[in-house]
């Protein structure tokens, strides 16, 4: 598999191009042609995943810049799995992971931008957003949880912010992971009847469930409002767990390769050094 191929494909497949109408209701979920062989697929992910390491590494080294990896997806969409799946070769040393669930009374009673922005990654950092401030503009609005108004502002306030962050040199992917009510049921089933993994399930998922459509309508105008030239949005069919993790690996990668990180230059003069250490 050619991954230089295959990530350009990415990029041009899955992403919502700014200004562009993208409809949900005509991406598949199940949409496989991208990686058709799992098997050598997941032999290319494993080479993907130490590149990664590397990359990363340049990334800390150099210390100028950082990648902001936004994961959003419905219930049961695969967040936790593909977080775990992408980093399974990279230091920890320098992967910051942050779930954003339900604000504290301390978080509402601020903007809703808050408690993002104390999390977004340092330079030489890969930060993860596991879920994030488009909650608010998704069961925001589902929800009912802000007036129409409100919600209208977010999402300019949205653009404006992830606007500054690009432009101090914070690359940002923002991925939703794409499956279909019926995926979601099947996982949903499963939880309940693994009691190792009873603590995932949450009785309020059925009720969510039944606010699909508003959920989907929600995301479409997420990516009507939000997918930007500098934070483009991107669908990964999810239907499948491997590929959705393939694919957001490869998104990942092609992100690390076009920063392009250099490892710095010694600011001493190495020779000079080295004499000096072997005298000891």
């Amino acid at each position: 598999m050619a991954r230089k191929r295959i990530a350009k494909d990415i990029w041009k497949r899955f992403r919502i191009a700014p200004g562009t109408p993208s409809k949900l209701s005509e991406r598949d979920p199940g949409d496989l042609m991208l990686f058709p062989e799992r098997d050598d697929a997941e032999k290319q992910s494993v080479k993907d995943g130490e590149i990664i390491d590397t990359l990363q590494d340049r990334l800390n080294a150099e210390g100028k810049r950082a990648l902001l990896v936004v994961l959003q997806g419905i219930d049961t969409a695969g967040k936790d799995g593909t977080i775990r799946h992408v980093f399974k070769e990279t230091s920890p040393l320098g992967v910051v992971v942050k779930p954003f669930r339900k604000p504290s009374e301390v978080e509402a009673a601020h903007d809703f931008l808050w408690r993002i922005e104390k999390h977004v990654p340092d330079a030489g950092f890969i930060g993860v957003f596991d879920r994030s401030h488009y909650e608010d503009v998704l069961i925001g609005r589902v929800r009912s949880l802000a007036p129409p108004e409100e919600i209208e502002r977010r999402y300019g306030a949205i653009v404006d912010f992830e606007k500054r962050l690009t432009d101090r040199g914070v690359r940002i992917v923002k991925v939703m992971l794409h499956i279909s009510p019926d995926e979601q049921k099947s996982r949903l089933m499963e939880r309940l009847e693994r009691p190792d993994k009873h603590w995932k399930y949450n009785p309020g998922d059925v009720d969510e469930r039944q606010l699909w459509p508003a959920y989907m309508d929600a995301y479409q105008a997420v990516f009507e409002r939000t997918s930007t030239p500098n934070a483009p949005w991107y669908v990964v069919p999810a239907n499948a767990k491997w590929y959705a993790r393939i694919a957001v690996q490869a998104l990942l990668l092609d992100a690390l390769e076009d920063i392009d990180p250099q490892w710095p230059a010694a600011d001493y003069d190495v020779e000079a050094e080295k004499r000096r250490l072997a005298a000891t």
